[in-house]
């Protein structure tokens, strides 16, 4: 008789093999709602008036308006009586009123300036004062910050270093969508997907794709990136037969000039826009924190941040950058207008958009090329770890959460 492969007799036993958790990274493990201390886009800088508007962020819910130009964020809950400050309104320039009791906060500072249905000499006011959040605007996106106390840097020191200071136009896909936020992040940089899932995108649909790489993964500052050695476009597959990514009516991958290799995630490029071979990116796809893919294309490109709402819900902002300016934006916004934002941010981002909505993950039984999952979820692991050092040393406690102060 012969012997019940091992793993076999696990897996009826009702004991999965493979990897039951994330204990190897408790930080990752326990951001479910996401990472604090970070900047994050929440909505278009349109969407953002005098009215109130309601947004949720790791977990939490703030209040973001804008008065004289100038974007405002509180938290989401009048101390009074838990109502939220969203449904309010502004009766005073630079305040914003609870709809309930017409407790009445300055937007700037969080202090409560008026009690109205108490009258102006009202002897709670100057004892409360609502928790604010740090806003900016760039890209235009409205930017939260939300931490643990500490200062917010500025949000061009998190930022992509090309986008600062170079001009460019943008195109910018923003959707509410279900699934957790760490299953986006590690879709967008996993390294196997692209090549099988998004093989029927329309967006793909005329230009070959390898079958698989050669890959490593290459830490340069507050990126990792994924450097292709090799390219393999067919394989043959024992007792199975062989798999191509060519066919008769796809485009051969362009052959790359020198240095050119890794930007695009086909064969490279012959020419490359200045503003990103002046990058001189190991990788055309890297990751930092707390969820931020870039992907670079030779004429563009194209980043992802992953916004955490809550546990189950994360918030995708898609930004594709073509660094031009003046009359020769015309032709970006032609394409994107015409065909990208309706191919690329619409029905090639639609497939991960399922994939992250039906990941059931962990338990997971992991391959050679999650190689990039694993580096990621490391980054992020020393990056947490990193900061709760130096929070400690400053005498702040991660997560404690901004509670409403009272004199």
């Amino acid at each position: 008789m012969v012997a019940e492969p091992t793993a076999r007799r696990r897996s009826r036993r009702g004991r999965l093999p493979g990897r039951q958790d994330w204990s190897s990274w408790p930080h990752y493990q326990a951001a479910a709602a996401g990472f604090r201390g970070y900047w994050y886009p929440v909505a278009f800088s349109s969407q953002i008036t005098g009215k109130p508007t309601a947004v949720t962020l790791l977990g939490e819910r703030i209040m973001v308006m804008r008065d004289r130009g100038v974007v405002y964020a509180l938290k989401d809950r009048c101390p009074h009586r838990g109502v939220p400050l969203s449904y309010g309104n502004q009766q005073f320039p630079g305040t914003v009123s609870c709809v309930y009791h017409g407790w009445t906060f300055d937007l700037k500072t969080g202090d409560l300036a008026a009690a109205i249905t108490d009258g102006p000499a009202s002897p709670i006011c100057g004892k409360v004062t609502q928790p604010t959040f740090e806003t900016a605007e760039r890209l235009g996106l409205v930017w939260l910050f939300v931490g643990d106390g500490e200062d917010a840097p500025p949000i061009d020191d998190q930022l992509p270093e090309e986008l600062v200071g170079n001009p460019a136009v943008v195109g910018v896909r923003r959707q509410a969508r279900e699934g957790n936020w760490r299953f986006a992040a590690e879709n967008g940089y996993d390294e196997g997907h692209a090549k099988y899932l998004h093989r029927t995108a329309l967006w793909r649909l005329f230009k070959a794709m390898p079958v698989y790489n050669d890959t490593r993964i290459v830490r340069r500052g507050r990126w990792i990136y994924r450097v292709q050695d090799n390219q393999y476009w067919e394989a043959d597959f024992p007792g199975l037969g062989k798999w191509s990514g060519r066919a008769w009516y796809k485009f051969n991958p362009p052959v790359a000039a020198a240095g050119n290799r890794n930007i695009g995630n086909t064969g490279g490029a012959a020419k490359v826009d200045e503003v990103i071979a002046a990058q001189d990116f190991p990788g055309f796809a890297s990751i930092s924190m707390p969820g931020v893919l870039r992907i670079a294309y030779p004429k563009f490109i194209h980043y992802e941040f992953y916004v955490p709402v809550d546990a189950d819900h994360h918030l995708y902002v898609g930004v594709m950058v073509n660094f031009a300016e003046g009359v020769s934006t015309l032709p970006f916004y032609a394409k994107y207008l015409g065909a990208i934002r309706w191919l690329f941010h619409g029905q090639f981002s639609g497939q991960d958009k399922w994939m992250v909505e039906v990941t059931d993950a962990p338990p997971e039984r992991l391959y050679r090329p999650d190689e990039s999952l694993l580096q990621w979820r490391k980054l992020a692991e020393d990056v947490t770890e990193q900061r709760a050092e130096r929070l400690k040393e400053s005498g702040v406690t991660p997560d404690s959460g901004r509670p409403e102060v009272t004199r």
